[in-house]
């Protein structure tokens, strides 16, 4: 399988000056300077890297972090794991995440058109805090009657709580290394 890298990503701290006591090893002509920590748009990669000098970045501010060009980074530093984040950069997270899934409302509602088993006694649908077997049953049951449209149409066919924050607190639990499944992550 060809890796896939995060095209675009949310900034939720910037540092200035660097981050007390980080020091790149081994890089030519390299000197730190402002560094960003932000969260991936398509799969949700907590990622570090430099930002081009003079540049002063926002929490939520969006940035392009592919194999291209880039405008506001120089380097990607790397992955890095949810306990390398800064409080702040932990403050911002679910808000940004909550935007990121609010932004990409059509791949989330086509997981819920198609999430499927992960075991014999487990559903796809069940991990996502506040989904338990009887709105499980109704998501499978209205999606078989007729594909969902939207979060409104999820909420409004099955009575399932607002998707957006649920999907969102399952985003961080995968972050945060509290699950056995990933449904929207990828080990860093």
């Amino acid at each position: 399988m060809e890796k896939q890298y995060e095209e675009y990503a949310y900034v939720i701290d910037f540092l200035q000056h660097g981050r007390p006591g980080f020091r790149p090893t081994g890089r030519a002509g390299y000197h730190a300077g402002a560094l960003i920590q932000c969260v991936g748009e398509a799969f949700f990669t907590l990622l570090e890297a430099l930002v081009k000098e003079g540049l002063i970045l926002k929490p939520a501010d969006r940035v392009y972090v592919g194999k291209d060009s880039r405008e506001e980074v120089t380097y990607i530093i790397g992955r890095i794991g949810y306990d390398e984040l800064t409080a702040a950069a932990k403050a911002e997270l679910p808000s940004t995440i909550s935007k990121i899934v609010t932004n990409r409302e059509r791949w989330f509602v086509n997981f819920f058109n198609t999430a499927r088993a992960i075991t014999p006694r487990m559903h796809a649908l069940e991990l996502i805090p506040g989904i338990g077997k009887k709105y499980m049953w109704q998501v499978i049951n209205e999606r078989e009657k007729k594909p969902f449209l939207s979060y409104e149409d999820i909420m409004k066919r099955t009575e399932l709580p607002n998707p957006v924050k649920l999907i969102t607190k399952r985003v961080l639990e995968e972050l945060e290394g509290d699950s056995k499944y990933r449904l929207f992550t990828r080990f860093h």
